[in-house]
């Protein structure tokens, strides 16, 4: 079973960038499953239908999100209606909409996907260990990839660490720049502490550069807009034993 991770997708342009590219990456690659992470997929950030709408028309199986899930409260109802966008499973259960976990039947084999955020430097919600405890306890899936939306590359390591043997492979999110230690723990688990960002690559995380600059320097609130230019797709490729559910083989790609 092969696998394949894509980093925050932003804006209309990573959008249209994603539709470019990943058809003849599946293809290339042999991939059974994609998962993007898509809660900036609408320009001003969030998520909105017609960027997931647009995602999956484009070869995306699952989306993830995180911190920006309900930036736009028009994707609120479609959290419910549609069976395969997540939101983060630590969010309260009761009064939030849309799922944090899902099964995708690949016919021979069951894929549970899992959508979760960090707590440090980030939105107190449930603690991300007892959730992952309790979601695991009643998994039955034989492969299950989790996409850890986290600010701290110490949290999300520590994550890695906890759930090595326990889950198939782990893949980070938020930080929209990809990090260079993709690895299999001992125990089998697939993990990278941050998976990268797809869209333009003159920018600040996606954002005009100047507009950055004038957040950071002048303190006020700044009205973000989506860079432009060329742009790249950052993805994780796992290859996973639908036997063992062990991670055999991991790929760190960047599309230019």
């Amino acid at each position: 079973m092969r696998i394949l991770a894509i980093g925050d997708v932003v804006g209309n342009i990573g959008c249209r960038f994603l539709r470019q590219r990943l058809p003849a990456l599946k293809k290339l690659k042999g991939v059974d499953l994609v998962i993007a992470n898509g809660e900036n997929s609408a320009d001003g950030n969030g998520v909105t239908p017609i960027s997931a709408d647009f995602l999956f028309s484009s070869g995306v199986d699952v989306i993830t999100t995180g911190n920006h899930s309900f930036r736009r409260r028009e994707i609120y109802p479609y959290y419910d209606d549609a069976p395969y966008i997540l939101r983060p499973a630590n969010f309260p259960e009761k009064t939030t909409p849309g799922n944090g976990t899902l099964i995708y039947d690949m016919g021979r084999v069951q894929v549970c996907v899992i959508n979760l955020m960090g707590c440090v430097f980030l939105e107190n919600l449930k603690d991300p260990y007892e959730t992952i405890d309790e979601i695991l306890k009643k998994n039955t899936a034989k492969i299950t990839i989790l996409d850890f939306h986290a600010e701290a590359t110490a949290e999300k390591l520590a994550m890695g660490y906890y759930l090595d043997g326990r889950i198939s492979a782990m893949f980070g999110t938020h930080t929209h720049v990809q990090t260079a230690d993709e690895c299999i723990f001992e125990n089998g688990m697939g993990y990278i502490t941050d998976v990268g960002m797809t869209g333009p690559i003159k920018s600040v995380l996606g954002v005009k550069p100047e507009l950055a600059i004038k957040k950071q320097r002048e303190k006020l609130p700044v009205r973000f807009e989506t860079a432009d230019g060329d742009c790249k797709m950052d993805c994780i490729l796992f290859q996973i034993d639908e036997k063992s559910g062990k991670t055999i083989n991991i790929e760190r790609i960047e599309i230019r």
